[in-house]
């Protein structure tokens, strides 16, 4: 048995570049919500207020749309086959795809209602033919929602409409799942791109202005109530860099006295800008450094009752951090490992975590592991070991 005395917690500077405070690039927004996230990696770079659960409003029909395309990508549904409507998705007040009762309607053409028109009465078609009814498909959604790991949002409708109430989701489970649909369906990715969208002879714009006011937007989805105030998921990519943004509680009181069309345009006008601005300073202020290769060796553990005294750890993978350039030179990094280590030691073996700091960085923690096996040592070993221990009163080791 090894002596409860040996084990604590160890922590060593791994990388320290010390310097006068920089000037740093703040974003700031009237956003209640807001997050931007790294779409290559997932890693946070800025977040306001982004876990705390909130109305989504038409943000949520991404999760209608994911499940779409998951059964797209398996082939449980084809892009030509035809989704009955029925009265009450005809009936759905909001935005409309203008659907007619009793017809039937291909479900590309739907995927494009819902995402360029926002249609809520196409959520409906969809949600009751996947779902054999609106009820089925938000256990669906809320069943989706879990294996993706959205731990802040709960779906009671499959549009985002504030009736009935209690339908939240945190502005980061809205970036994860826009992420999650770049990434896993990029064959159906494009149609958030499209720029309008004609259904019954009614030609309508993609709500996301972002489109025309960013090079590069590509995506996503927009949404607006008077409990959410106005938002959007939006992402670009600029020089192979994607980020994904997600805005939500923007409002306006000044335009409150304007008749509803044209509280409507200026709204999403103005959160368009507000997307754009804090992507073009994204853009601008954030690079990608690569800190370390899979090989590096970060630090040593200190092992205990092996054949060796240490062990090398690595990270295993590239470990590449998105940052604002200023942060960068003032980056720390810390190893942290309950120490020393019992043998046998296999390679690969998790030891510790790496952690990583900087100004005006949220911060990120990386697991290390063992780079080389350490087995444990013979008998004549551990008995010269068990010697040292008492002749000094402590371990070898310290």
């Amino acid at each position: 048995m090894r002596p409860s005395s040996l084990f604590r917690p160890f922590v060593c500077a791994f990388l320290f570049l010390a310097g006068a405070d920089p000037a740093l690039a703040m974003i700031d927004t009237g956003a209640e919500h807001a997050i931007l996230m790294d779409g290559d990696t997932g890693q946070v770079l800025w977040a306001k207020d982004a876990f705390v659960p909130m109305p989504p409003a038409s943000m949520s029909k991404l999760m209608t749309i994911e499940l779409l395309f998951q059964r797209l990508k398996d082939h449980r549904v084809r892009l030509t086959d035809t989704f009955p409507v029925s009265e009450t998705a005809w009936r759905t007040g909001g935005s409309k795809m203008f659907v007619s009762v009793g017809s039937r309607i291909p479900v590309e053409d739907l995927i494009r209602g819902i995402i360029i028109q926002s249609g809520n009465d196409a959520c409906v078609v969809v949600a009751e033919a996947l779902g054999g009814s609106v009820d089925g498909f938000v256990r669906m959604m809320n069943a989706r929602a879990k294996e993706l790991g959205l731990k802040n949002s709960h779906f009671v409708n499959p549009d985002g409409l504030p009736d009935p109430p209690g339908q939240l989701m945190s502005a980061y489970d809205l970036a994860v799942l826009a992420r999650h649909i770049i990434q896993t369906y990029p064959e159906y990715y494009h149609y958030f791109g499209e720029r309008s969208f004609v259904w019954n002879n009614i030609s309508q714009p993609n709500r996301n202005t972002v489109l025309e006011k960013f090079p590069g937007a590509d995506g996503l989805k927009t949404g607006h109530t008077d409990a959410s105030g106005y938002g959007i998921v939006a992402s670009a990519v600029q020089d192979d860099h994607r980020l994904i943004l997600v805005l939500n509680g923007l409002r306006y009181p000044d335009l409150d006295s304007a008749s509803p069309q044209k509280q409507d345009w200026f709204g999403e006008q103005r959160r368009g800008d507000e997307a754009a601005r804090i992507l073009g300073l994204a853009f601008r202020e954030f690079r990608r450094y690569r800190l370390l290769r899979p090989d590096s060796v970060v630090g040593v553990a200190k092992v205990w009752n092996g054949s060796r005294d240490t062990v090398p750890l690595v990270t295993g993978k590239p470990l590449d951090v998105t940052m604002q350039v200023d942060s960068r030179e003032h980056l720390k990094a810390s190893l942290r490992y309950d120490g020393p280590v019992a043998a046998p030691i296999a390679r690969g073996q998790q030891i510790g975590t790496l952690s990583i700091t900087a100004p005006d960085f949220p911060g990120m923690t990386v697991p290390v592991y063992a780079a080389e096996s350490v087995p444990e040592q013979g008998v004549f070993g551990r008995m010269l070991l068990g010697l040292r221990t008492l002749v000094s009163g402590k371990s070898a080791l310290e």
